[in-house]
């Protein structure tokens, strides 16, 4: 039986930590190309004058082994806040326990506690283990629904149509 991790909000002087696991996520979802952001604009986003994200950290006799990023969003239809997880991940060697249901319980928690009315995220279509784990921990799979993104060039193009007359 191993023991309990200590989930927690997540701190400035953590930033290179957490900085490091979202790298060890990259690899394993085997993105690591896509890490182009810098432990820098972490920290801004997460503790600077205007902050877009939220961070908790789970560590285990001291060494963080997961973390969980996440972010308000709205929905309409229920007219009420939500809890968007951007990313949830616990080292694979320390899988198994109970760690990633610590985190995504603590976030439930703060989504009961801030009245929202919902907490969703994106899995992997791949993720077998994932999509099973989050099936247990009650998340229904929504597969009639598609991510829309738009980024780089494309974001710029859209953006420049906004001086456009339609």
């Amino acid at each position: 039986m191993g023991f309990a991790a200590l989930v927690r909000p997540a701190t400035p002087s953590d930033v290179p930590v957490l900085f490091d696991l979202i790298v060890a996520l990259a690899e394993y979802e085997k993105l690591s190309h896509a890490v182009t952001g810098s432990p820098a604009s972490l920290e801004e986003h997460l503790f600077g004058k205007r902050t877009y994200a939220e961070a908790i950290l789970a560590e285990l006799e001291g060494q963080a082994v997961g973390f969980a990023l996440f972010f308000h969003n709205y929905s309409t239809f229920l007219t009420k806040p939500g809890i968007y997880l951007e990313d949830i991940f616990v080292l694979p060697q320390y899988r198994g326990q109970g760690i990633g249901k610590a985190l995504l319980s603590y976030i439930a928690k703060l989504a009961v506690e801030r009245g929202c009315g919902r907490l969703e995220w994106s899995v992997l279509d791949w993720n077998s283990p994932a999509i099973a784990f989050y099936q247990r921990m009650g998340a229904s799979i929504l597969e009639e629904w598609r991510i829309c993104r738009v980024t780089g060039a494309s974001l710029t193009e859209l953006a420049q149509k906004a001086d456009t007359q339609f």
